[in-house]
């Protein structure tokens, strides 16, 4: 059997196991979803969402690609933060990025990419931003990690600018946007403790967008 074709037998036994614990487990799935959390994170296929939170479906809405970026000129990611925050009513947004990104190490390079060079341009923008923290480390691979975790807090910066984020947290006090970074050596999820108030102070002196029309 292909590992394509084990796929299938391997949904049969996730069904399985979760009708042994709830037998209403998909009848409840499927009256609608109510997340609490917004996870934007990377397309790397090392790093999931749920599972590594110890959550459920149903508990977080999922956005990913390449670098966990967030461009404002990238209708899909604006699109999610709007549907969770307008219409799901998230409470949490996290920006998780993850040591060993690829997306990240093709950004430290000077390199053509062709059709990546766009989008990496985002992560490159961070570095150029920080240039002066990242050349005074002096060990490479400690380089690549602060920058990972850079452009974490810099994703997050970009969250914070959307209307839609600013007006709800206005208006409800929530949502918050957090910064993680997952470390593959060792499973765990590190909170880079964003200072979500002060960053949203800080913008709003020229990204002011909460204010009632």
């Amino acid at each position: 059997m292909s590992k394509y074709q084990q796929i299938f037998e391997r949904n049969k036994k996730w069904i399985a196991e979760k009708k042994a614990t709830n037998k209403q487990f998909f009848e409840h799935l499927a009256k609608g979803q109510d997340p609490e959390f917004l996870y934007i994170g990377c397309s790397d296929s090392r790093v999931t969402a749920e599972e590594m939170m110890g959550l459920e479906p149903g508990d977080v809405f999922v956005h990913r690609n390449i670098a966990n970026v967030i461009s404002n000129s990238d209708l899909n990611t604006m699109s999610v933060i709007e549907y969770a925050v307008g219409h799901l009513d998230v409470k949490h947004i996290i920006v998780c990025g993850h040591y060993f990104c690829g997306g990240v190490k093709a950004a430290m390079q000077s390199q053509d990419l062709g059709l990546l060079n766009p989008w990496l341009r985002n992560i490159r923008d961070v570095y150029r931003l920080h240039k002066e923290e990242l050349a005074a480390v002096k060990d490479e691979h400690a380089r690549y990690e602060r920058l990972v975790e850079l452009n974490v807090e810099e994703q997050c910066i970009n969250v914070i600018k959307t209307a839609v984020v600013q007006r709800t947290y206005i208006q409800k006090g929530y949502p918050t946007v957090h910064g993680w970074v997952f470390d593959i050596r060792s499973g765990k999820l590190i909170d880079l403790k964003l200072d979500f108030e002060e960053k949203l102070h800080g913008i709003q002196e020229i990204y002011n967008l909460g204010a009632s029309k």
